[in-house]
């Protein structure tokens, strides 16, 4: 899918597609209800909505918002664009299908300190600042029988997602993994990673991981 990407907007990568492969096994999407945090360029909603699904997209960048809107009208998609930090703008309503991309880049700058760009990756020190407020949050949007699907990095500890998730009541577990090498971004932070602990010394490949957190119906 050809989509516009002007500079400061993170772009469809690696994470994009398995967590749209792992959207896709999902089943039939007509009508679902569809809840995407942290849209970007809106290549996930799009995935979504291009099957059928009512689609809310959420970001914090206006320039993201912006261009998800542009990749709609290109495709001639049909998303609502809200904007706003993760889950406030569509606090007290409830999607059958919640789906997040997040920033998940372990970073020495504390959070508060994310700036342009580095916002659509940085993630605090052990790289679980958005992580954790998707795990305590997007739980309580879910309808009955709902799911959520969020991508993130070995890095940022897979392990944590799913037990956050299960002491909020769904049932989690990963549904798909791959491998991949270190971008430019990973690459120029890998000493700092192997300090730190979460490379071995060398490593320079992360394995990306597909959460799936279900609410009981």
């Amino acid at each position: 899918m050809l989509l516009l990407r002007p500079p400061g907007v993170y772009p469809a990568q690696g994470d994009t597609a398995l967590l749209a492969e792992s959207l896709a096994r999902e089943g039939p999407l007509r009508g679902v209800r569809c809840l995407d945090l942290g849209t970007g360029s809106g290549a996930i909603a799009l995935a979504a909505a291009s099957r059928g699904a009512r689609v809310t997209a959420v970001d914090v960048s206006w320039l993201a918002l912006a261009t998800a809107g542009a990749n709609a009208w290109l495709h001639r998609c049909r998303i609502r664009l809200r904007h706003g930090d993760l889950t406030g703008p569509v606090r007290g309503r409830r999607f059958d299908l919640v789906l997040s991309n997040p920033p998940y880049v372990p970073a020495e700058r504390p959070g508060s300190r994310r700036r342009g760009v580095a916002r659509a990756w940085d993630a605090g020190p052990d790289g679980r600042l958005l992580l954790d407020r998707i795990c305590r949050e997007a739980p309580g949007l879910l309808a009955r029988g709902g799911v959520l699907l969020v991508v993130q990095s070995s890095l940022a500890d897979v392990r944590a997602t799913v037990r956050a998730l299960e002491r909020a009541g769904l049932r989690a577990e990963v549904v798909a993994r791959r491998r991949q090498r270190f971008g430019p971004v990973m690459t120029a932070r890998a000493v700092w990673f192997e300090s730190r602990g979460l490379i071995d010394p060398g490593v320079r490949e992360e394995e990306l991981a597909v959460i799936r957190g279900a609410r009981p119906a």
